[in-house]
């Protein structure tokens, strides 16, 4: 493992997060959204991403990479875990899509910048972080959706698939606006509380990392 600093780690998302873009930077009609996921194995980290039409949200093209990992899973610092094998496995795709989903938060999180702005950032592309638990904000509700209110600031969303469900944690990745956020998560979201996207590219990755352990 390289020798991490935490404080280090936490100067740079500060740093990033104030270079995050929170309004609509996509094209007048999405036609490609993609979902990015990271398993891991022993030593690696495999990545894999999955795009998706957007009109069927059928899969039109995935990709996956294999890097060794080098830092520790550390609370709030999951991108820098995670970034590598994730930016090794997009730059496998042909097609280009128009919109990211990550399984993180984005600007929900306590020093400004998750695992989707972190990666938004890097690609110079619209994200979207999508988490599966709270991380900062106080749940409100802003006339008549809930939101995560941190500060003052509202910082994500929370939508739930159907009424008494689990919900998602949304929030502004990077070059987009968090109710376009919302739209394209709705959108995404079909028999599950996870955006198809995300259930593509977790779908995949664990196939991946069960042929590994297989040949290992």
């Amino acid at each position: 493992m390289l020798n991490f600093s935490v404080t280090k780690a936490h100067e740079a998302q500060k740093r990033l997060g104030k270079k995050i873009v929170h309004h609509d930077k996509l094209p007048r009609k999405i036609q490609l959204v993609a979902g990015v996921d990271v398993a891991y194995f022993d030593e690696e980290a495999i990545g894999a991403v999955a795009v998706l039409d957007y009109t069927s949200l059928k899969v039109v093209e995935s990709q996956t990479a294999t890097v060794r990992v080098k830092v520790s899973y550390i609370p709030t610092l999951l991108s820098f875990r995670e970034i590598p094998p994730t930016i090794a496995c997009i730059r496998r795709l042909r097609l280009q899509p128009d919109i990211f989903l990550a399984d993180g938060h984005g600007f929900a999180h306590p020093y400004g910048c998750g695992f989707a702005s972190h990666l938004g950032l890097a690609l110079g592309k619209s994200t979207i972080g999508v988490a599966k638990s709270w991380l900062i904000g106080e749940v409100k509700e802003i006339g008549g959706q809930v939101f995560l209110v941190h500060d003052g600031i509202v910082v994500g969303s929370v939508l739930s698939a159907k009424e008494g469900a689990k919900p998602v944690y949304v929030s502004v990745g990077h070059l987009i606006s968090l109710s376009t956020s919302m739209e394209i998560v709705q959108h995404c979201t079909r028999s599950s509380r996870i955006p198809e996207p995300l259930l593509a590219a977790h779908r995949i990755a664990s196939e991946r990392k069960k042929i590994a352990m297989e040949n290992r």
